[in-house]
């Protein structure tokens, strides 16, 4: 049954609730955000037709608070409830809050996140329809001695996973017997503050693996179709930095063998919307099920480049009750895309987050680039969420011009105030390995140390940023918008101009 979808209330902050923003703008649907009280000058407050307060900083007392969210949609008049990605996006219990209170989640069902949000549920389904998954426990150990017995049986490395998230969050790698009671511990206890969920499970570790996942998108009607794979092995802290369509990893055989399984997977469990279905590659190039993220992927951008569909888009017909707008025969594939996230942190020292102003920031632009951000002149960047200041994202006809394209675009980045990663980012994309498409995981592990490069002092840049700022500013004859910062819609209107 079709439904009308006029007003959407988008659950989340930053980059992703503006990039939801613009796609909803495009639509003629009206949207409503909301904010904590660290986000009250965030860019995506003038982007959206109303904007509603949350509460405190801290997530739990505003981003995460179900509650306030439900009342302001219902206060607001807002159809439906975008999540984005983390926070409430996977979470099955608010899907179906929302739909009690009359309105629709844009996403897929609780059900679905159920079967497939969930590491051991999703590895079960996979084997039940013969997806090779890695050696390891379906159910999560239910003491210290269970978990003791797994290890014997798979081997060491093992390798404890949150079942319930993702992000790296309760996620460790014990190498022997003796380290496994304290490391278990840690990661329930990880698992449990950020999912609400301790339940931790085993798998067998696959030492230096490639990282691959399939997008898919499934409507109401049994449709489910894919939209290719992205490479994400360049990661930190078991997070992703460097994204990209597609992999030089694997030959056509193993890409239509990945993307079968991804739709098998989505259609068994009855799954609609957006997902992303993922899978390691060991030594060997032996492909296995991981997980399934039920939500929008921070790298859909890439995917969206080759395919010149808008994933958010789809999302939202597909929640309205439309059928996808492509079959599978219809959708091609072009070119080359590559993602770069721009963080605040200090690379040299353990790529911890890096707290301060951005005193200046000056956004890349040209052919084949598009920026997605909520940073502007005069943004703080906080403890309270992630530090991810930008995602550069650059396409074209062949992987070495994607290459060529974000290199440009991250030496022309201007950022004063904060310490980023914008040397590291660079510093890989020159890597003679990572140009050769040979590399994995363990990249950064194997190569980088600290010392490689060296970022001025942020005294230095601090006052270069104020120099530039001002010379910039004084220019264009606006000196004093200095704390007002850029529009922060140009961002969005230059990536559309550019696909």
């Amino acid at each position: 049954m079709k439904k009308i979808i006029r007003k959407i209330l988008i659950a989340n902050r930053g980059e992703i609730a503006v990039r939801v923003m613009r796609t909803c703008r495009t639509m003629g649907i009206a949207t409503v955000a909301v904010y904590s009280d660290w986000d009250k000058r965030s860019p995506h407050l003038r982007i959206a037709g109303e904007s509603h307060y949350l509460g405190p900083s801290p997530a739990r007392e505003s981003y995460l608070n179900v509650d306030k969210i439900l009342e302001i949609a219902r206060t607001s008049g807002a159809d439906a409830i975008h999540p984005c990605y983390g926070f409430l996006s996977e979470n099955p219990s608010f899907v179906e809050r929302v739909e009690k209170e009359g309105l629709i989640f844009i996403g897929p069902s609780a059900a679905a996140i159920r079967k497939l949000g969930d590491k051991t549920s999703a590895k079960e389904i996979a084997r039940t329809l013969g997806v090779p998954v890695v050696p390891g426990t379906v159910k999560a150990p239910s003491s210290p001695e269970e978990a003791r017995s797994v290890g014997k049986s798979i081997g060491y490395p093992v390798l404890l996973k949150a079942a319930a998230g993702g992000g790296g969050k309760g996620m460790r790698i014990v190498r022997e017997e003796k380290d496994l009671a304290g490391a278990l511990s840690l990661s329930m206890s990880e698992a449990k503050s950020s999912f609400s969920d301790g339940r931790v499970y085993m798998e067998k570790y696959i030492e230096d693996p490639r990282h691959i996942e399939v997008q898919v998108i499934a409507d109401a009607h049994g449709a489910v179709v894919h939209l290719g794979e992205r490479e994400c092995s360049i990661q930190r802290r078991y997070q992703k930095i460097i994204e990209e369509s597609p992999s030089e990893a694997i030959d056509e055989k193993l890409r239509r063998s990945l993307a079968e399984s991804a739709v098998r997977l989505a259609g068994y469990a009855g799954y609609t919307g957006a997902g992303t279905v993922e899978f390691i590659l060991d030594r060997e190039g032996n492909a296995y099920f991981m997980e399934v993220n039920t939500r929008l992927q921070v790298e859909h951008p890439v995917t969206e480049w080759r395919t010149g569909i808008d994933i958010v888009r789809e999302q939202i017909r597909i929640a309205a009750g439309e059928r996808l707008s492509r079959t599978q025969p219809e959708i091609t594939f072009s070119g080359h895309a590559i993602e770069c996230r721009i963080y605040a942190e200090d690379s040299a020292n353990g790529f911890l987050p890096y707290t301060g102003r951005i005193e200046h920031i000056a956004h890349p632009a040209g052919p084949g680039v598009r920026i997605d951000t909520a940073i502007e002149n005069g943004s703080d960047i906080g403890p309270y969420y992630d530090p991810m200041i930008s995602k550069v994202i650059s396409f074209g006809r062949s992987r070495p011009e994607a290459l060529a394209r974000m290199k440009e675009s991250l030496r022309a980045y201007e950022i004063y105030g904060v310490k980023t990663n914008l040397d590291l980012l660079l510093w890989i994309l020159d890597d003679p390995d990572f140009i050769a498409g040979n590399f994995d995981t363990n990249f950064l592990g194997r190569k980088y140390r600290p010392g490689l490069f060296t970022d001025p002092p942020a005294g230095i840049r601090t006052l270069a940023g104020l120099v530039a700022a001002a010379l910039h500013l004084a220019g264009e004859g606006r000196f004093e918008q200095a704390t007002d910062g850029c529009d922060p819609s140009w961002t969005s209107q230059r990536a559309e101009e550019m696909r």
